[in-house]
């Protein structure tokens, strides 16, 4: 599965629970997360990666996950829709 369809399983599926879902394409920093998620008033920011590069995070890209975590948010790396309800604890 590529990470595009990866991204899209996520983003419908937290969409369909009521999240405010948001798909990065271009930011004023490099290494931002993929999507940018937000419910009751929890700041979310999912880096997506396949299955196969779920270990390719770059340096950057962990640094802004560790920003978002230190800044109260939360912060992870997702390879499937099963990460992410972890993750949340839903369903």
């Amino acid at each position: 599965m590529t990470e595009r369809t990866i991204q899209k399983k996520i983003i419908d599926y937290l969409e369909s629970k009521g999240y405010y879902v948001v798909k990065v394409i271009k930011a004023n920093k490099a290494g931002v997360a993929d999507l940018t998620v937000c419910k009751d008033g929890k700041y979310i920011a999912i880096e997506v990666k396949t299955d196969k590069n779920k270990n390719g995070v770059t340096a950057l890209q962990k640094f802004h996950l560790d920003l978002v975590k230190k800044s109260g948010g939360v912060a992870f790396v997702a390879t499937s829709v099963e990460d992410v309800k972890e993750k949340l604890h839903l369903d």
